[in-house]
């Protein structure tokens, strides 16, 4: 009988990362309560939209960082360690961001 794996990988931030996305996803979180509280004061449609894309902007930002540290570590590390499987999956991981 074949068991399937139940892991999952997970990964070890310092304080100072946890920290720095932490407080963009705070900014961010505030920025999406603002665009709700913009429609329930019925602000036009294009101060709207204008605020969307900053939260868009700051959503790619948070990514970037993210990605870089991935990048920076878990990448790194693995191609240290002769896995080349993490190219693959880094692919994967772009494609789906690039969308």
């Amino acid at each position: 009988m074949e068991q399937s794996c139940q892991c999952q990988r997970t990964k070890i931030r310092s304080e100072e990362e946890l920290k720095r996305l932490f407080n963009r996803l705070s900014r961010i979180e505030g920025q999406v309560r603002g665009l709700r509280e913009m429609l329930q004061k019925d602000v036009y449609c294009p101060d709207i939209l204008i605020q969307v894309s900053a939260v868009n902007a700051a959503l790619n930002s948070f990514s970037r960082e993210l990605l870089s540290e991935h990048l920076h570590t878990c990448v790194a590390g693995n191609l240290r360690q002769g896995n080349d499987e993490v190219i693959d999956e880094l692919v994967e991981v772009l494609r789906k961001l690039m969308k």
